[in-house]
């Protein structure tokens, strides 16, 4: 496994190109042959609309509500049928048909529709809520569910501690959470020893990392409640 990242503040379409070209054609690894593909898009350019009120035709109108929509924009959707939700949303097209010059067809998602189908399936059916937070680079996701439903989703930006602790506590606030009782899963890009975690733990004492149903070899050097969207994309 691969990991590679790069500056998002400043990066443009075509430096996205480019630095994923240079991975192709700089790693063996990618120069191989595969029986499938499946890529994860991870962006803010997405919503959700709940599947009775869906309607292929009005998919611009959803975004355009959160997003300034250009006319000749592509947009796509991914269906949800245990959620009974439609993510709504703009993939990397040029990244898209770079890949598909390279493999051919393939299949993708956005990153939001592989967290929500993921913990759904590996959620239990309970009375009990589960508020699972997925943190990525400079953003993170509450997600939490309760009967094998989705009762609150949200994605925040964040770039202080004290702005990550502030989303997680207002979340809980308006849903009526004891931060001293309910049970807070973290999964993605967070450890023990970050920042994140500590001032978390601070208010927070219930908390866990996600135990998904593999595990990653250990020279990998990384938890395996990390890179969750990329590694249950199928």
């Amino acid at each position: 496994m691969e990991d590679y990242s790069f500056d998002n503040e400043n990066i443009t379409p075509q430096k996205q190109l480019d630095f994923i070209s240079i991975k192709f054609k700089t790693n063996e690894l990618l120069q191989g042959k595969f029986t499938s593909v499946n890529v994860t898009h991870s962006n803010n350019l997405s919503t959700f609309v709940p599947l009775p009120f869906f309607n292929e035709d009005k998919l611009n109108e959803y975004l355009q509500y959160n997003l300034k929509v250009l006319e000749n924009e592509f947009i796509t959707y991914d269906t949800m049928l245990s959620a009974e939700m439609v993510s709504v949303y703009i993939p990397f097209v040029h990244i898209n048909n770079y890949l598909f010059d390279i493999f051919g067809s393939f299949e993708y998602k956005h990153s939001t529709t592989v967290l929500i189908e993921t913990l759904l399936k590996e959620t239990l059916t309970n009375d009990k809520t589960d508020f699972f937070v997925n943190v990525e680079t400079g953003i993170f996701q509450i997600v939490v569910l309760k009967n094998k439903k989705v009762k609150f989703f949200n994605t925040f930006n964040f770039k202080t501690k004290e702005d990550f602790l502030y989303y997680i506590l207002f979340t809980a606030e308006q849903l009526k959470l004891n931060p001293k009782e309910f049970q807070l899963t973290f999964l993605g890009d967070i450890e023990k020893e970050s920042e994140i975690y500590e001032i978390t733990y601070k208010y927070i004492k219930n908390i866990q990392f996600f135990e998904p149903n593999y595990i990653l070899a250990k020279d990998l050097k990384i938890s395996n409640h990390s890179h969750f969207t990329l590694l249950n994309q199928h």
